[in-house]
């Protein structure tokens, strides 16, 4: 025992000693346990040293079946575990969910009239499978929106939604159609992985049996998160006859549930105390990561939830500083403000550029931020969504302006030669690939040739009508040319290329059964030109023509690791995307009134209201030293300017916790603070 139990006092990531509350959730192996551990609270070492101590105990690796939710977090649960105990874990299971179903079905499918060798359909081989379906039954895909009906196919699937109770009745035959085209392919699908080894536990006892004694001690990490298909496995693996034996331990924080979207609930928490009797309770309260003012901050909020577990955070990491405040006029006086605060932090306590994470509720965010990182230099990555300059027709547009700055760069080239289409097809594109192949030149430089020596190359390769459209590419990318490569007014010049190309007739086309994605994307084109305006109308812009702005753009992609001192890259993220992660430096952008809360969760009523609450309240709790939170007074929303009023989460935090800032590096005086506090306050009323 003393060996063992020194092992368990340290790891290589923490030589600290277990605190009791900790202690005693790794040493209460016998029954059903359940661990609610706070944000920051050791959660994962605490798993480790546990199934450390059951191997300690002499408790076979074959016994212990660990469960959490992705790929990351089982490796790094196995590898910690090793360097516990140094020993060799072949038989030791730590997997997720979906990977224990498969390894379940390797073993058992057959039973069920399946081959062990059966496939797993991506998302893609799904979305053939459905429009193969749907013509099977007479529909046609064009007129379906693919992703929505794989969503039901899904939720009938694990049981969230029933046939026979509402509109969507109509693809019954196609669910039906979708189901047995699965069977006779030997194929299945994500929920098959879980649905299906329930459905062998179910049908045949045994099977649930031999797994039963096989998998004597189970534990589910992040438990918050489980949808109910999930619990319904780990129950009927969990369950005995002899309670005694119930030896299931759970890991998760309800304060934490934020998954709701993807099937998570959190009320798996109550349903594990009423279907495991006699449950253990141990609360890990004391956090590791932030100081007491985050914590007064995170638990002042999230004490207004009414459907949790009571618990409150505390921290031996001293009071620390303030939270702030801050109001800016604009999206883009925020930017600036979060930009400028990074490199005053950098340079005044020696900072990188990694231990700053800056967290939205939407992606949609993204954009005036990095515009402002890019003015700085700052080097980032965007996490949890795709950065602005990344989506689809933001790069269509910057590929045309990439051609018009170089007409051979035939990657941009061929990204728009046919976008929006123009006629120009891949028989065309191949040809002209040969051509620029044999004469060791440029896509355009084949074009070029096509068109002044058609007597020549014409009549081998192309068509009449292949010659007609590859003049007119031709023509639009010379005549944009001439007028956006003059001195001035670029942004405007853009918007009349957009409107040449009549990209709004292709969003249009591309989304007929979803306008509204259509207005969505051609949005962030306006949004797009507004900022090439933005930049071009500085005054401190010496040169706004279009090879400046493109030589800007393209430092999102530059290689950073220059200096050993500026590795990294600052965290630009949605906050579902930083669970589970921290940061020196948090800030908190756009916390106003319809963007947390979300506008949707004010429509769907007190249960979605207290899951955005949860949302901030994993956002504050991913600071360890310095949060920083911002509420635009006006934003861009669309084509215009709408007044914001602040996130109502904002007046749950403590007041004495907060000071306010009306613009970047301007503190307020304490009579000044009060006004500013008073004025949100009747904001929220």
């Amino acid at each position: 025992m003393a060996r063992g139990k020194a092992r368990l006092y340290a790891d290589e990531k923490d030589a600290e000693p277990l605190n009791p509350p900790q202690l005693q959730a790794v040493q209460a192996i016998q029954g059903p346990v359940l661990i609610i551990a706070g944000a920051g609270s050791g959660k994962t070492r605490v798993i480790t040293c546990r199934i450390a101590y059951l191997l300690e105990q002499g408790i076979p690796q074959s016994a212990i079946l660990a469960l959490t939710f992705t790929n990351k977090a089982a490796r790094e649960m196995a590898e910690r575990v090793k360097a516990l105990t140094r020993k060799k874990l072949q038989n030791l299971t730590v997997s997720t969910f979906h990977s224990f179903g498969v390894k379940i079905l390797r073993e058992e499918i057959e039973r069920l009239g399946y081959r062990k060798n059966f496939s797993i359909y991506d998302e893609t081989d799904r979305m053939q499978l459905i429009k193969d379906s749907l013509r099977e039954c007479g529909l046609s895909p064009e007129g379906v929106d693919l992703y929505a009906l794989g969503q039901l196919f899904s939720n009938v699937k694990i049981g969230r939604l029933q046939w026979g109770s509402g509109a969507n009745d109509a693809f019954e035959p196609v669910y039906e159609e979708y189901q047995q085209r699965l069977k006779i392919f030997n194929a299945l699908d994500f929920e098959d992985l879980l649905v299906i080894p329930i459905e062998l536990f179910e049908r045949y006892p045994e099977v649930l049996e031999k797994y039963r004694r096989r998998y004597r001690y189970i534990m589910v990490d992040e438990f918050q998160d489980t949808s109910l298909t999930q619990y319904r496995l780990m129950r009927l693996l969990a369950d005995r006859i002899e309670k005694t034996e119930q030896n299931v331990c759970v890991v998760g924080d309800d304060d934490q549930s934020i998954y709701s979207w993807r099937g998570a609930n959190y009320e798996n928490i109550r349903r594990f105390e009423m279907d495991f009797p006699g449950t253990l309770e141990i609360t890990l309260e004391q956090n590791y990561r932030s100081t007491t003012t985050i914590l007064e901050a995170a638990n002042g909020v999230i004490s207004n939830n009414t459907n949790r577990k009571e618990k409150t955070l505390w921290s031996g990491n001293g009071g620390g500083k303030p939270i702030e405040i801050c109001t800016p006029e604009n999206e883009s006086q925020e930017a600036d403000l979060i930009a400028a605060e990074i490199k005053q932090l950098r340079l005044r306590e020696g900072l990188r550029y990694d231990d700053f994470g800056v967290l939205i509720r939407t992606n949609a965010l993204t954009r005036s931020i990095e515009e402002a990182f890019l003015a700085e230099n700052i080097p980032y990555r965007v996490s949890g969504g795709t950065s602005f300059f990344q989506r689809k027709e933001i790069k269509d547009i910057l590929s045309y302006l990439r051609v018009i700055a170089n007409t051979d760069d035939d990657v941009n080239l061929l990204r728009i030669i046919n976008t929006p289409r123009r006629g120009i097809g891949k028989t065309t594109v191949a040809a002209l690939s040969e051509l620029a192949r044999q004469n060791q030149s440029s896509l355009w430089n084949a074009m070029t040739a096509l068109r002044y020596a058609r007597d020549t190359f014409g009549d081998q390769s192309f068509q009449e009508t292949d010659n007609a459209d590859v003049d007119a590419f031709m023509s639009l990318i010379e005549k944009h040319k001439e007028a956006i490569l003059g001195k001035r007014g670029l942004s405007q010049k853009v918007r009349a290329l957009v409107d040449d190309i009549d990209y709004w007739g292709y969003l249009i086309t591309e989304f007929s059964k979803h306008e509204q994605a259509a207005r969505w994307k051609f949005a962030n084109i306006s949004s797009f030109i507004e900022s090439i305006a933005h930049w071009e109308h500085d005054p401190d812009n010496l040169d706004p023509t279009l090879y400046p702005y493109l030589n800007r753009i393209s430092l999102i992609t530059r290689d950073d690791g220059t200096e050993d001192a500026d590795k990294g890259k600052v965290n630009l993220m949605t906050i579902h995307a930083a669970k589970g992660l921290e940061f020196p430096v948090v800030f908190i952008a756009g916390a106003e009134d319809g963007i947390i809360p979300h506008a949707r969760s004010l429509e769907a009523g007190e249960g979605d209201l207290e899951e955005e609450r949860r949302l901030f309240y994993v956002a504050i709790t991913r600071a360890r030293d310095k949060l920083v939170i911002s509420s635009c007074l006006k934003r861009r929303r669309l084509q215009s300017t709408v007044e914001c009023s602040p996130s109502p989460f904002l007046a749950e935090i403590p007041p004495h916790l907060v000071e306010y800032h009306t613009a970047p590096s301007l503190l307020q005086s304490a009579a000044e603070a009060e006004d500013v506090l008073a004025l949100l306050k009747r904001k929220f009323t």
